[in-house]
C-alpha cells in the first residue's frame, strides 16, 4: 500500500491541520510498513468542525427521516463494492486477521442498512389515546444536535457505524474521532460519506490523540452528545465532564472481565469451541473477550485437557493470511500489558497450563502474543482473575454448579458479556436472570454482538446506557405533544377549567 499524506474531513472538504503536526499509522504485524501520515488536530480544526456541524444541523433535521436514511443506504452500497480492499486495510492497520476484518466490514454494512431501514419505517415516536376524545396525544423524537463519536481501534469500521448510523438518521450531525491507531479506516469512512453526497458539515472526521482532539470535543459547548468506546478511566473522565454541561448527555462502553460458564451437562465440543473463540479471537483484544472459563468441577479435567490441546493448535500469524486464527497485538503497550498479566498469574500462584510465548514470533519486529492458559480456584483478591488483560490470557476456574458459577461471574467490578454452555434450559434461565451483565448468550461464545439489540454493560462496563439499538434515548429528546380539537378546554384527571 502506497504511503499517503492524509487529511481531516471538515465541512465537506479535506484539510490538513493548521499546526502542521502529524502522526503516523503503522502495520502492527510489520511496524516498518507505514500505512499513512495523519493530521494531529488542534483548536482550529475543532472549532471549524463544531461550527460547521451546528450550522448544518437545522437543514439536516428539516430534510426528514426518510431522506436522511437514503444517505446511509448509499454508503452501505459503496462499502459493499469495496469490501475486500477495506478488509485489507483493516488487517494491515488494526492487525486483525483478514477474515475478522471482512466481518468488521460486513457488520458496518449491516449497521448502515439497519439505520436506513429504521429511517424508512418512519417510526418517530408514539401516538397515544387520551381520556378526552377531542385530544390527540403523541410523542416526537427531536435530535439533540451535534454528536461526538470517539471510537476504538479493534472494530475500526463497524463501531463508527454503530455510533453514527442512527445518530445521522435521527437528525443529528456527527463528528467522528477515530482511534489514532486506525486513522486510515476513519479516513475511508469519510470517503464513503463524501461519495454518497452527504451535505457539508453533517458528517466529519477529525484525527488526533484523545487528549488533544477527543477531550476538547467532549468539553466543547457546541457539542451535545458524546458516544465513547474505550477504557473505563477515560470513560469516567467523559462522564465527569459531561455532567458539567446542562445540555449534554453521553454513553460510555468500557471494559469487561467476561466469562463462559461450562456446566456438567455441556456438549464439550461446543464448550471448547465457544471458549476458544471467546478467549482468543482478535488476540483477546475485545471488550467482550472471556478472561475466565468457569467450569463445573465434575467435568473440569476433561474440559481443560481438550481446551489446552486445541489451544496448542491455534495459528497466530500475519493478519493477511486466511489460515491463521488471529493476528497481531495493536502495539507494544498491548504486548507489555499481556506479558504482565501472564507473569502475574505465576506470581499469584496459579498453575500455568499453557504458555506459547516461548515460541518464535511470526515476524521478528511485530507485536505478538500467543495463547496463555492458567488454572486455579476462584480468588476475588486476584488481579489477573478480576482485571481486564485485553490479551490472549485466560483462566480455567472450577465451580460447583450453576449457582456458584454465577456467583463467581458476578464477583468483579465489570458486567459486560457472559455465556453459558448447557443442555438444561433451567440452568440457562437461571444464569440469564442472575448474571450481572448487559449481554448474555446460551450455547454461544460471549464475543458476539447484534446491532438490532442494545450493546452495553453494568457496573464498570459502562454507564447503563447501551450502544447500538439502545442509543435512541441518548440521540433524541422525546417531546410530549397534546392537541385540543374541541372549542372548549377539558382538563385531565377531572380538573375543572372553570374560571371563578
Amino acid at each position: 500500500m502506497a504511503t499517503r499524506q492524509m487529511q481531516n474531513f471538515i465541512n465537506g472538504t479535506w484539510k490538513a491541520a493548521q499546526s502542521g503536526d502529524r502522526f503516523e499509522s503503522r502495520n502492527p504485524a510489520h511496524p516498518a510498513e507505514l500505512i499513512g501520515v495523519f493530521p494531529q488536530s488542534g483548536t482550529a480544526e475543532i472549532e471549524e468542525a463544531v461550527h460547521s456541524a451546528n450550522r448544518a444541523q437545522e437543514s439536516w433535521r428539516a430534510l426528514g427521516l426518510v431522506k436522511r436514511a437514503e444517505y446511509l443506504l448509499r454508503v452501505a452500497r459503496l462499502m459493499e463494492e469495496d469490501t475486500e480492499p477495506l478488509a485489507q486495510i483493516i488487517a494491515r492497520e488494526a492487525g486483525k486477521q483478514v477474515n475478522e476484518a471482512r466481518a468488521d466490514v460486513v457488520e458496518a454494512i449491516h449497521t448502515a442498512q439497519y439505520a436506513f431501514a429504521f429511517g424508512h419505517l418512519g417510526q418517530y415516536g408514539r401516538v397515544l389515546g387520551d381520556e378526552v376524545p377531542s385530544k390527540r396525544c403523541y410523542e416526537i423524537l427531536e435530535p439533540r444536535g451535534v454528536v461526538v463519536a470517539i471510537t476504538p481501534w479493534n472494530f475500526p469500521v463497524a463501531l463508527p457505524f454503530w455510533l453514527t448510523g442512527l445518530s445521522l438518521v435521527l437528525g443529528n450531525c456527527v463528528i467522528l474521532k477515530p482511534s489514532e491507531y486506525t486513522p486510515m479506516c476513519g479516513a475511508r469512512i469519510a470517503g464513503y460519506f463524501e461519495q454518497a453526497g452527504m451535505p457539508a458539515g453533517v458528517f466529519q472526521v477529525l484525527h488526533g490523540a484523545g487528549e488533544t482532539a477527543g477531550a476538547p470535543l467532549v468539553s466543547h459547548p457546541g457539542t451535545h452528545v458524546v458516544l465513547f468506546t474505550g477504557s473505563y478511566g477515560v470513560g469516567l473522565r467523559i462522564k465527569q465532564e459531561v455532567a458539567k454541561h446542562a445540555h449534554k448527555v453521553c454513553t460510555i462502553e468500557t471494559g469487561g472481565k467476561n466469562a463462559v460458564l461450562v456446566m456438567e451437562d455441556a456438549n464439550l465440543d461446543m464448550a471448547v469451541t465457544a471458549s476458544l473463540l471467546s478467549a482468543f479471537k482478535t488476540a483477546g483484544q475485545r471488550c467482550v473477550t472471556a478472561g475466565r472459563l468457569l467450569v463445573d468441577s465434575r467435568v473440569v479435567e476433561r474440559f481443560r485437557d481438550r481446551f489446552v490441546e486445541t489451544a496448542k493448535r491455534v495459528r497466530v500469524g500475519d493478519p493477511l493470511d486466511d489460515k491463521v486464527f488471529y493476528g497481531a497485538m495493536i502495539n507494544r503497550q498491548g504486548v507489555e500489558k499481556g506479558r504482565r498479566f501472564n507473569e502475574m498469574a505465576r506470581t499469584e500462584g496459579f498453575e500455568v497450563l499453557l504458555d506459547r510465548n516461548t515460541e518464535a514470533p511470526p515476524t521478528p519486529d511485530g507485536y505478538w502474543l500467543k495463547p496463555f492458559v492458567y488454572a486455579g480456584p476462584w480468588r476475588s483478591d486476584s488481579v489477573c482473575l478480576t482485571e481486564e488483560a485485553f490479551s490472549p490470557h485466560v483462566a480455567i476456574v472450577p465451580v460447583r454448579g450453576v449457582e456458584e458459577a454465577v456467583t463467581v461471574y458476578n464477583d468483579t467490578k465489570y458486567g459486560l458479556s457472559g455465556a453459558i454452555i448447557t443442555e438444561d434450559y433451567r440452568k440457562a434461565k437461571y444464569a440469564e436472570e442472575h448474571m450481572q451483565c448487559g449481554i448474555f448468550y446460551w450455547n454461544l461464545p460471549c464475543i458476539g454482538a447484534g446491532v438490532r439489540l442494545p450493546f452495553g454493560g453494568v457496573k464498570q462496563s459502562g454507564n447503563l446506557i447501551p450502544s447500538a439499538a439502545g442509543l435512541i434515548p441518548v440521540l433524541t429528546h422525546p417531546k410530549a405533544v397534546t392537541y385540543n380539537l374541541d372549542t372548549t378546554i377539558v382538563m385531565a384527571q377531572g380538573l375543572s377549567a372553570e374560571i371563578k
